[in-house]
């Protein structure tokens, strides 16, 4: 214990966030000690596919010192090696632990030290670091122009040993924000208290000096007023919103500095979002809900969003894409909670799309042989090719949140198989969906039930309608069709043929069980990556770049313990399945 007291007196509490002082790379000894006791009981007791044993044996093929050379200065103090960090998020983020939790481990988990390489308490090497070690070690890798290198490396090591396919299987999962979610008032004025917080000296007495609530913004806390008397409230939406559009006009045409820029844009969208002007010149909150509506001044980035019409939440969507076969996850994105699933699809499918026709992806076996350690696979059904024949190229499995005609025309430009599960057309109450109307888009018409065919006008966007207005009127089928007094519309997607074909091919028996066999794969990885609600479904930080970036280390971790259960180890001639 004493040892452990006099290595946590000598860490880089004080100075490890300084970023004014240099701090050269640290080095881990690579040596070992033959005779460190947690080695060689650790060695016997672990299994060889634990997360433990794997980053102790392939520490330094994974994470080289060496590798982390960018994010440090030449000269300087030593920082605590980028290796021994490394593992520690790795296992931080397996175990949904919070900065001194892992700190804490590290400290006195002989796992954990036997993971970094550390060892015994007795061996000179680190028994203890701050916290803030891992602060800045995220904040060097986001600053850096490879900001997601751990994942990376989990995933060179996946493709080198033959783990990687040329399947993928998208989906995405709910990530609730770190803040509260704000009502108008609180977005007022927290949005001028950070308008004035933001301001030198002299432009913040100028703008208090237009301020004519008599509220000070000085308090988070909500202003005291009879909330249930109606007009107090209206009194207090009216006189904060003036308050607001007066500091945007006091700020008008003048040159800013970013960070009152950046605070002032804030201000006039929560302004305009929430908030209408009357004919009698009171502002009152308007009877309807900006698109994308900012819900948070401590986090502008998250958003409301809904997986499904009954589930919503508040907070960002995380996206992967995954090889069915071994369940590595290839890809990672995170959006705004309000952003549909297909927008980041070409993102997650972008080493398919970049791939050459006919290329074998980086360390593929032969066709007809598989990796070693895995079960043979079956012959992929028929999709876009011929009944029977194996897809020639990738393929692509999402569910219906991805059969936009966007995707599937992408698809089929970039010659891979598209297994995206697309929406049958519906219709209220029963009527007559699209798809019993005959839609000939070579001749450009569309013929309803009742057999009358009418002209597609299409739009400049590419998309079309098709209206047969005053043919309703005396249809005997009319009931069965439509309500409107105008008749019925059928309305074209730009890529109605892709969508068709979608909805054709998904009809085939062979298609079907290929879907139902591949795609809940993904749900079971999801499952996996959010059940640690620390850093998993929860975000343990703000903004959506750091929440990306926390969420791709999430998923490397994953894939980095699936590496240790499937044996892949690192030889002299690359990874390979042990």
């Amino acid at each position: 214990m004493l040892a452990i007291g006099g290595a946590m007196r000598e860490n880089y509490t004080s100075v490890i966030l300084d970023r004014e002082r240099a701090m050269s790379l640290g080095m881990a000894d690579r040596q070992g000690n033959l005779l460190d006791d947690v080695d060689r009981f650790l060695d016997e007791a672990l299994d060889e596919a634990s997360i433990y044993a794997f980053l102790h044996r392939e520490r330094g093929a994974l994470f080289p010192d060496e590798s982390f050379a960018d994010l440090f200065d030449e000269r300087g103090r030593n920082s605590v090696p980028p290796s021994v960090v490394a593992v520690v998020m790795v296992l931080q983020r397996l175990g949904g632990l919070s900065d001194r939790e892992a700190v804490e481990r590290f400290s006195f988990d002989m796992r954990w030290r036997y993971a970094s390489g550390v060892g015994g308490y007795d061996t000179g090497a680190w028994t203890s670091f701050a916290h803030t070690v891992l602060v800045d070690m995220r904040a060097r890798l986001r600053s850096s122009e490879r900001p997601n290198r751990i994942f990376e490396v989990a995933l060179g090591a996946a493709k080198q040993a033959g783990l990687i396919g040329r399947r993928r299987v998208l989906d995405s999962t709910p990530l609730y924000d770190a803040v509260a979610t704000m009502d108008t008032i609180t977005l007022i004025r927290s949005a001028i208290r950070g308008l004035l917080k933001v301001a030198d000296p002299g432009l913040a007495a100028e703008l208090v000096g237009v301020l004519k609530s008599g509220d000070d913004y000085a308090s988070s806390a909500k202003p005291q007023i009879d909330w249930d008397d109606e007009e107090a409230r209206a009194e207090l939406i009216d006189s904060r919103a003036k308050d607001g559009f007066a500091l945007v006009m006091a700020l008008s045409g003048r040159e800013l500095a970013p960070p009152v820029k950046e605070a002032a844009t804030l201000l006039l969208t929560v302004l305009g979002q929430d908030l209408e002007e009357r004919q009698d010149g009171v502002f009152a909150i308007a009877q309807r809900v900006a698109p994308d509506r900012v819900i948070s001044t401590v986090d502008p980035e998250t958003r409301h969003g809904h997986k499904t019409a009954a589930h919503g939440f508040d907070g960002y969507k995380a996206h992967v894409a995954i090889d069915p076969e071994s369940e590595l996850v290839t890809a990672t994105r995170v959006t705004p909670g309000n952003l549909g699933d297909a927008a980041p699809a070409a993102e997650l499918l972008a080493d398919l799309l970049e791939e050459p026709a006919g290329k074998e992806p980086a360390g593929k076996e032969p066709a007809g042989k598989e990796p070693a350690g895995q079960e043979p696979a079956g012959k992929e059904p028929a999709g876009q090719e011929p009944a029977g024949q194996e897809p020639a190229g990738p393929v692509a499995y999402g569910d219906n949140a991805y059969g936009t005609g966007e995707l599937h025309a992408l698809l089929e430009r970039s010659g891979i198989t598209d297994r995206l599960k697309t929406q049958s057309p519906v219709a209220p109450q029963g009527r007559f969906s699209k798809d019993r109307f005959a839609i000939d888009l070579e001749a450009g018409t569309v013929t309803c039930p009742g057999e009358v065919t009418v002209t597609i006008r299409r739009h400049r966007d590419g998309s079309g309608t098709a209206a047969f207005a005053d043919a309703c009127a005396t249809c005997p089928l009319r009931d069965a069709c439509t309500a409107s007094p105008s008749g019925r519309v059928i309305n074209l997607n730009r890529n109605e043929e892709a969508l068709a074909a979608a909805r054709s091919r998904q009809t085939e028996p062979a298609w079907r069980d290929d879907y139902r066999a591949t795609r809940p794969k993904v749900e079971r990885k999801l499952a996996q990556l959010v059940f640690r609600r620390h850093g998993g479904r929860r975000a343990r930080v703000r903004g959506r770049i750091r929440v990306n970036a926390d969420f791709n280390l999430l998923a490397g971790a994953h894939n980095l313990a699936r590496l240790a259960r499937l044996g892949v180890r690192s030889t002299p001639a690359g990874w390979s399945v042990a």
